[in-house]
């Protein structure tokens, strides 16, 4: 009887969480926030850990598990049930939770301060779904600068880590002598490509130099005669304009890779050449972005 009882009001707390999923899908989407669970490949992606240390078992909040490394697309940003195919799963785990059989640990990745799930996330919905405030689990950390909140987006913390590497680089070289507040990116990784870019530069200085020329000098020689140069093109070609959102950093970073393509088929390519042919091919990307827009309106 027992059995019964509690099959049935498995069945019906699944039921409810789902149906949680969808209001808060449809909440978020109003108020423009998350209505996701993140991706572990994702945020990696963006913050690139470089080394990852085994904790063993731990107890650990429930309200800092944020995010999957496989399942993200199953569940809510709150890790509610998404789908009816979670049903049979979901139910046996919250079965055992009310015959109190203790279930094995969750498996986790520690990132940032949070936690995404390796193994176990069908227990850690139930979980989240009862109220649990603590779970068991096997922690792997991976080592991160950047601190992660619950309710973060891919977008906020990619422009967390971004801010981190502008911090790191004002930090270690101290560029009173660089225009940081014209210098901004929006992409991780671009202050330490700036930083490749101006040791380049400062290499090829200090072959036809007697003496070597210091960072600090090598950052004013790059920024007069290249970054300036190609920042002077994009203006005058109005080239920002086709991209919304970002900077004239970004289309600096942008264009000098364009460049370095174009000059591995055409050693004398400019860049000039360059910015004309990538004003061409975002105008005509942007022009036919519209049509389709526009188009779309007549299809539905």
């Amino acid at each position: 009887m027992d059995n019964q009882i509690n099959s049935s009001q498995a069945f019906e707390d699944f039921t409810k969480a789902k149906r949680r999923a969808h209001f808060n899908s449809f909440f978020n989407t109003l108020t423009w926030k998350n209505t996701d669970l993140l991706s572990l490949y994702e945020v990696t992606k963006i913050i690139k850990p470089k080394k990852e240390t085994y904790l063993g078992m731990q107890t650990i909040p429930v309200n800092k598990i944020i995010g999957s490394e496989g399942r993200y697309r199953d569940f809510s940003s709150a890790f509610y049930p998404k789908k009816e195919m979670l049903r049979n799963r979901w139910t046996s785990i919250d079965r055992a939770r009310m015959d109190d059989i203790v279930l094995p640990p969750i498996s986790v990745y520690s990132l940032g301060g949070n936690y995404f799930v390796r193994d176990g996330n069908h227990r850690v919905s139930v979980a989240k779904s009862m109220g649990v405030e603590f779970i068991d689990a096997e922690v792997v950390e991976l080592d991160s600068e950047v601190a992660l909140e619950p309710g973060m987006t891919l977008k906020s913390i990619k422009s967390r880590a971004v801010e981190y590497e502008r911090n790191m680089f004002i930090n270690q070289y101290n560029p009173t002598y660089l225009p940081m507040n014209e210098i901004k990116f929006t992409s991780p990784g671009s202050y330490p490509e700036m930083v490749n870019h101006i040791l380049v530069h400062k290499y090829y200085i200090n072959q036809d130099k007697s003496e070597e020329i210091s960072f600090e000098e090598a950052a004013k020689s790059w920024y007069k005669n290249v970054y300036q140069p190609i920042i002077n093109e994009v203006r005058k070609d109005n080239l920002l304009a086709n991209f919304p959102g970002e900077t004239e950093a970004d289309l600096y970073m942008w264009l000098v890779r364009k460049w370095d393509e174009k000059k591995r088929l055409k050693q004398d390519a400019s860049i000039e050449e360059t910015v004309f042919e990538a004003k061409k091919e975002t105008t005509k990307g942007r022009f036919k972005r519209r049509i389709n827009k526009f188009l779309s309106f007549f299809k539905k």
